[in-house]
C-alpha cells in the first residue's frame, strides 16, 4: 500500500482544517491558534500540522489553553518573527491522524460526498459539506439545486450506510 504523502495526498491523507493561526504571542516563537475542535485545547494532540499549502509537516513543541484560544510553540520557530510569518495559516491534518470514531459516531469529513436520498428512494444529490448553527449540524445538499437539511437523528435522518455510501432522511422533495 502506498504512502501518504506529506501534504495529505495519497490514500488516508485527506487534509482537514482545524484551525488557524491568528497572532503572535509573545517574543520567542508562539503563535495564537483559533481552534475548531472540542474542546479547543484538542488541536494539541493532532500533529504533525500542515500550514497553508506548504507540504513540510510542523511538529507541536508546546501549548496550552489561553483565554479563548489556545498559544503554541511550534519545533523550529525560536522567535517573534519567525511566528509572525506563520499569521494567517491554516492548521490541517490528515485524515488518518484522527482517531477512529466509535460505532455510532462519523466525522463530518466521512459524509462529504455521499448521496443523499429520501425514505420513498427520491435522490436529493450529494453531501457537498457540512456546518454548525449552534444548535445543530446542517447537511448542504447538492443535486439539480442546493438544499440545507438540519442534520437531526430520527427527525430528519434516518440511516447513514457507508457500505452503500448513502443517507436516508425523512423530507419532502419539494422542499
Amino acid at each position: 500500500m502506498p504512502e501518504d504523502a506529506p501534504d495529505g495526498s495519497g490514500p488516508g491523507g485527506q487534509r482537514l482544517v482545524l484551525g488557524h493561526i491568528d497572532g503572535v504571542y509573545g517574543v520567542r516563537g508562539w503563535v495564537k491558534v483559533f481552534s475548531e475542535t472540542a474542546p479547543r485545547e484538542g488541536i494539541l494532540r493532532y500533529s504533525p500540522w500542515l500550514l497553508g499549502t506548504a507540504p513540510t509537516p510542523r511538529r507541536v513543541a508546546e501549548g496550552r489553553a489561553h483565554g479563548k484560544g489556545v498559544v503554541v510553540r511550534l519545533e523550529g520557530c525560536d522567535d517573534r518573527d519567525q511566528a509572525a510569518a506563520l499569521v494567517g495559516q491554516e492548521i490541517a491534518v490528515t485524515r488518518d491522524r484522527l482517531p477512529p470514531p466509535k460505532a455510532d459516531e462519523f466525522y463530518w469529513i466521512d459524509l462529504e460526498g455521499l448521496a443523499v436520498e429520501t425514505l420513498e428512494g427520491v435522490a436529493l444529490g450529494r453531501v457537498s459539506h457540512l456546518f454548525s448553527t449552534g444548535s445543530n449540524d446542517v447537511l448542504v445538499v447538492v443535486g439539480e439545486r442546493e438544499r440545507l437539511l438540519p442534520f437531526t437523528w430520527d427527525a430528519v435522518v434516518r440511516a447513514v450506510d457507508f457500505e452503500r455510501r448513502l443517507i436516508q432522511v425523512d423530507w419532502d422533495p419539494d422542499f
